[in-house]
């Protein structure tokens, strides 16, 4: 490993281990901002769902963790992580990230201000975290009792939201595009309380609920779970993955609703998660 390399990952365990001291759970991340270990199961031929349980690192988000030593651990196994993420939706703070983006074309903060000004709140001081691409992170916290979606585009455009099962890149963190730090006069705050007509918005409505089919019994239970537990980046694979195998045991036709709105939560739009459960059932010989 070069030298700059190894540089920027003592200074990303240091900036982790003080992230951790305020009550913020962690993960290595490598330069391009994903988690910076694999998957122990990637090589599985049928994965099932694991968020940590089989005792390994590689579970991304779910290896969050304050604790130093443990902290520690999961730097050691990837040497060449040069950052680190901040998990969302956990306590103390319940952090709920707004990501102002400036790469889509759109003017992201003059897009909050609209939303601010109609919906009549005020972002109080928190911290900032300037991208290195001149973006802005607003640090936020949320209530426990609710649970904050990830979001891309919903609230406005350029505007994304980092809720419960995702991750911020924290500042001091130094990836293939540059260096996250924190805004001047921020670094001390703590995340602000998120106001409640924002809070509201960042909601989405409640989708009309279809339970699984009682003839498919528990295993279309755990396909369906196993699809809730995607995160941004593994919707689609899961859901593909989960709708072929209910083809394959013959559930799929009456999976298909309760694996739809599975893939709803997790942020897919209904014509893709329609789409890819199309694909799967071609793909194992039968018709949509």
């Amino acid at each position: 490993m070069a030298t700059t390399d190894r540089q920027a990952t003592t200074l990303a365990l240091a900036h982790a281990l003080s992230a951790a001291e305020r009550g913020l759970a962690v993960i290595p991340l490598s330069r391009s901002k994903l988690p910076a270990l694999r998957s122990p199961h990637r090589d599985d031929p049928a994965p099932s769902p694991c968020h940590g349980g089989c005792g390994r690192p590689g579970h991304g988000v779910y290896d969050a963790s304050s604790d130093p030593d443990r902290i520690r651990e999961l730097f050691a196994a990837a040497p060449w992580a040069t950052g680190y993420g901040i998990a969302c939706g956990l306590p103390p703070h319940h952090l709920i990230g707004l990501d102002l983006d400036v790469k889509t074309g759109t003017d992201s903060s003059a897009a909050l201000r609209e939303l601010a000004l109609r919906h009549l709140f005020t972002i109080p001081p928190t911290v900032v975290v300037v991208t290195p691409s001149g973006g802005r992170h607003l640090w936020l916290s949320g209530p426990p009792e609710l649970v904050v979606p990830n979001s891309a585009g919903r609230l406005a455009p350029g505007i994304d939201i980092r809720g419960a099962g995702g991750y911020l890149v924290g500042p001091g963190s130094r990836t293939g595009q540059g260096v996250y730090a924190a805004a001047p006069g921020t670094a001390h705050l703590a995340p602000a309380p998120c106001p409640r007509s924002l809070l509201r918005l960042l909601i989405p409505p409640p989708r009309p609920h279809h339970p699984v089919p009682a003839a498919t019994g528990g295993h279309g239970q755990g396909l369906v779970q196993f699809v809730l537990a995607a995160h941004e980046g593994q919707r689609n694979t899961r859901l593909f993955w989960a709708a072929c195998r209910a083809y394959e045991d013959g559930i799929g036709p009456a999976l298909v609703d309760a694996l739809v709105d599975a893939a709803l939560n997790t942020g897919l739009s209904e014509r893709e998660a329609r789409a890819t459960i199309a694909s799967a059932a071609r793909m194992t010989g039968h018709r949509p």
